[in-house]
């Protein structure tokens, strides 16, 4: 999911106040440097729905004025971008999810960025490993990382209190107490779910669950399969339990998407879910539209209680066939800069006091304008519990594995993806599932080996 969020009214506003100022852009890491730039640049999957896209565009446009900048807004389309490689009529530039970078850099659908890295001086030691990992093919970097996305526990401590129940109670690392758990805080009347107890998020989060019990779903080379582990067999039965235990997968799923993330009605105003994990973006929409909720965020653990989250998110690449691969390189070096996302954060911080709201933070891949925000821009709300929110994520994000870059990474996600939802559908055991993902995922990494 998109990390851009959707504006405040004021956003635009700010964003041009601010970029309008000194700061983006100077210092020795920011985008203004390296080789001249000018032409036409055009990009795919990217938006400006908010303050964060706006402020760093701004920044850029300012910064290489001959650059003739075309922004195609909308989510990135695979079948839109494979069919513009092929014509030899690709955009310059594509944001893209971290986890699809492998499979393309083996089709030769993108650029090696090694040229683009030593050209416009980008400092590759500012990203974080996790992101920087998922971006690099056989020592190669194909991309330039942006957000930094990881997953956290989300408690409401409300429902809890109702089940008789203290935060402390809920202990992800006692896999065997999680369906006792679960009863006591999910409502199921008949054949209807209207509370969720604890939401597995799977398939989603399964290598996640997998990693908390000792398995890797895939080599860290990214070539071999490891989707029939025991360990990562138990992980799936015990999301599964979960599940069935709230009327199955059906009804859960269908009363889990009639919940709005994004607004005042949110699950957790409503009381509709009890304990989930979820990217640390909704703390951020917690804060915005349902501040006095009483949310408690812990890290996920692994099975010896020790924090373990797992990260994600987008990159920039250079697509093959691009015409003006230079411009797409500064803009994506402007776009991660410490100072840019400092100016972004800043726009962020001050759309929120203007509207009377907390700022939680900017999460990034870039760990230097992380320690800047955090460190020099943000405050802390007043509200402990988003306080102790945000110490939570901050302290939880150098635990943070990645999905290693895969020359099939999205046969194989598809394959463990398929099989979890055979699983959930009730057409297939936990075991029998993972077994021809494993024999699909094997055929579709060796293939791209050759």
């Amino acid at each position: 999911m998109s990390r851009t969020l959707r504006a405040t009214a004021l956003a635009g506003v700010l964003a041009l106040a601010v970029t309008g100022c000194g700061g983006v852009g100077g210092g020795d890491d920011d985008g203004g440097g390296g080789t001249a730039t000018s032409g036409t640049l055009t990009t795919m999957g990217f938006g400006l729905s908010d303050e964060i896209a706006t402020t760093r565009v701004d920044a850029f446009k300012r910064d290489h004025p001959g650059v003739d900048l075309k922004i195609t807004e909308g989510a990135f389309d695979e079948q839109q971008f494979l069919s513009a490689v092929a014509s030899g009529n690709p955009p310059d530039l594509v944001y893209m999810d971290r986890k699809l970078i492998g499979t393309y850099a083996k089709r030769g659908s993108i650029q090696p960025l090694t040229d683009c890295v030593e050209k416009q001086g980008i400092d590759l030691a500012q990203y974080r490993p996790a992101a920087k990992d998922q971006v690099t093919l056989d020592g190669t970097v194909y991309g330039i990382p942006e957000f930094s996305s990881v997953r956290v526990v989300y408690l409401n401590e409300a429902l809890l209190r109702q089940a008789g129940l203290t935060v402390d109670d809920v202990d992800l690392a006692d896999w065997a107490a999680l369906p006792a758990l679960n009863a006591k805080l999910a409502k199921v009347s008949g054949n209807r779910l209207s509370r969720i107890g604890i939401d597995p998020k799977i398939p989603e989060f399964l290598p996640m669950w997998a990693k908390a019990n000792g398995a890797d779903m895939i080599s860290a080379d990214g070539t071999k399969a490891n989707l029939t582990d025991p360990k990562v067999v138990e992980a799936l039965t015990t999301g599964l339990r979960l599940i069935q235990d709230q009327g199955g997968f059906g009804r859960f799923k269908s009363f889990r998407d009639t919940f709005d993330f994004f607004g005042a009605e949110n699950p957790l105003a409503k009381n509709q879910i009890g304990a989930w994990p979820m990217e640390e973006w909704f703390l951020n929409q917690a804060a915005k539209n349902s501040p006095k909720a009483e949310l408690v965020v812990k890290p996920f653990v692994d099975r010896q209680g020790k924090p373990l989250t797992m990260s994600s998110g987008q990159a920039w690449v250079i697509t093959k066939g691009a015409k003006n691969p230079d411009a797409a390189c500064a803009f994506a070096k402007q776009m991660t800069a410490t100072d840019t996302w400092l100016a972004a954060a800043k726009a962020r911080a001050d759309a929120r006091k203007a509207a009377g709201q907390p700022f939680t933070g900017v999460w990034t891949g870039n760990l230097n304008a992380d320690n800047k925000i955090f460190d020099e821009l943000y405050q802390p709300t007043g509200n402990k519990r988003f306080d102790d929110a945000v110490a939570t994520i901050r302290s939880v994000q150098d635990a943070a594995f990645a999905m290693p870059a895969s020359p099939a990474g999205a046969e194989f996600d598809k394959a463990w993806y398929d099989a979890v939802n055979r699983v959930l559908a009730g057409q297939a055991q936990p075991a029998e599932a993972l077994a021809r993902a494993q024999q699909e995922a094997t055929a579709a990494l060796d293939e791209a080996s050759k």
